[in-house]
């Protein structure tokens, strides 16, 4: 289809695309919320292992070899849903239930060298320092339940800060896109019912469509 008769049925049809775009955009504009704002907590973690008996100098690149495997190991642990369900069942014991599910969904984790990070991110901010608290405990309490070669060698992981919440409000992009999608949507329903009404028109309104039926005009009376 040429670029001018697309204009031409667009200027014929034009209201059937803002329909939805109306209907669309009223009820966006009665139901709209703000989404809520996210907390959000950053701990660090130091890992390590202490040197085998034969020779504190000799040993020493091993053990900081080690802890850069332990830090990476154990940053990858805390995405897991295993280790969801142990957090999970660590609040549990303390009054709290939260589904394996939403933390595994609110952790995130890297690792620099010997050095871990855990994000936790929460709707909640009184609650997410007890959750981050019981994510924090099965680190360094339980590595060895994740990896037996760390058993026997003392304290895997520490944590050096305290979970402090931080609030995170939803960006522009955020509190724009769900409603920009549905426009967008609405709007190619739109295209569609003009194609449709074009499609189905049953009217005679150029010569040219006269023609395209082999039928000869004769003559055309003009609009004016």
């Amino acid at each position: 289809m040429e670029v001018r008769q697309m204009l031409k049925i667009a200027r014929r049809w034009w209201w059937l695309a803002l329909i939805p775009v109306i209907v669309v955009g009223g009820y966006v504009g009665l139901t709209y919320r703000k989404p809520a704002t996210t907390y959000q907590v950053v701990m660090r973690f130091t890992a390590g292992s202490e040197p085998a008996a034969l020779s504190v100098d000799y040993d020493r690149y091993y053990a900081w070899l080690s802890s850069e495997y332990i830090a990476n190991a154990l940053a990858d642990i805390a995405k897991t849903g295993r280790f969801a369900e142990a957090v999970a069942a660590r609040l549990g014991t303390q009054g709290v239930t939260v589904t394996p599910g939403a933390i595994q969904a609110a952790i995130a984790s890297d690792n620099a060298q010997s050095i871990f990070f855990i994000y936790l991110t929460w709707p909640d901010p009184e609650q997410i320092t007890v959750v981050a608290e019981a994510v924090s405990a099965e680190l360094t309490q339980n590595g060895a339940a994740y990896f037996p070669q760390i058993k026997g060698v003392g304290i895997a992981a520490q944590r050096v800060d305290s979970p402090m919440p931080i609030a995170l409000p939803p960006s522009l992009r955020a509190q724009l896109l769900g409603p920009a999608l549905r426009l967008a949507l609405a709007f190619a329903v739109g295209l569609g019912l003009m194609a449709l009404a074009h499609y189905f028109d049953p009217l005679v309104r150029e010569r040219a469509e006269v023609e395209q039926l082999n039928i000869q005009v004769l003559a055309a009376i003009p609009r004016k």
